[in-house]
């Protein structure tokens, strides 16, 4: 998969660096994998969740970062292999929804 968006990343890490580990292992999942479908994912990442709708009415994937604490909101376009990360959380930011208002 082409990852699109990586400074998100590095930019939450200097913030949260508890989660480097589980993020660049991911990294490396994730372009060493051609996705065809939220099952290729949820092979990866069982507890993935692709269904999670923004106000745009798209529908967004979900990870859930360093054992819970995080959650990283990806757009995963199958048809061209790419992953776009929106925006990565604290898992009390993505409980409170306002995140979905940005997309």
């Amino acid at each position: 998969m082409r990852i699109v968006n990586e400074p998100t990343i590095a930019k939450f890490v200097r913030k949260h660096p508890d989660c480097r580990a589980w993020l660049e292992d991911w990294l490396v999942v994730a372009r060493s994998s051609v996705w065809s479908s939220i099952q290729d994912v949820q092979r990866a990442y069982p507890a993935a969740d692709g269904g999670v709708r923004v106000a745009s009415g798209a529908r967004v994937t979900i990870f859930d970062v360093g054992g819970n604490k995080y959650r990283m909101a990806t757009h995963v376009i199958y048809a061209t292999a790419t992953v776009i990360i929106l925006e990565l959380m604290t898992h009390g930011e993505y409980s409170k929804d306002r995140w979905k208002q940005r997309y």
